[in-house]
């Protein structure tokens, strides 16, 4: 159980820097948004995440 817990948080981080390195500060701020949101089952905050990050991605290609 511990290994499968360090390979998800291993995972998060790697995403969340990867977000960080293309789309920048507003990427963490879209992600930490999601995250919180989904936490918390609030609606409105990963909703507003979510949009963050496909404005983001929409934005980019």
């Amino acid at each position: 159980m511990p290994l499968i817990a360090i390979v998800v948080a291993a995972l998060a981080i790697g995403f969340e820097q990867v977000i960080q390195w293309k789309y920048g500060p507003l990427g963490i701020i879209a992600f930490v948004l999601l995250t919180v949101g989904i936490k918390a089952k609030n609606v409105k905050l990963s909703g507003l995440g979510a949009g963050l990050l496909v404005l983001l991605l929409a934005q980019s290609g």
